[in-house]
């Protein structure tokens, strides 16, 4: 028969985990999120003119070729 041999533990102290504390410094702040659309109010109202123009254009076509 084998010899049977017991095994050492050793204990295993554990230490408290630290975690890191955050300090006060201050983010930068983000700039507000104010976009420029003035460039699509101005293609906005070109579309309209443009169909406003067209619609009256058929109107009067309609009325020549009755």
């Amino acid at each position: 028969m084998s010899k049977k041999s017991k095994r050492q533990t050793r204990k295993v102290i554990s230490q408290p985990i630290v975690e890191p504390t955050l300090t006060s410094v201050s983010a930068p702040k983000q700039p507000s999120f104010n976009p420029d659309y003035s460039y699509v109010k101005k293609d906005l109202r070109r579309i309209a003119v443009l169909v406003g123009s067209f619609v009256i254009v058929l109107v009067v076509l309609t009325f020549f070729l009755r």
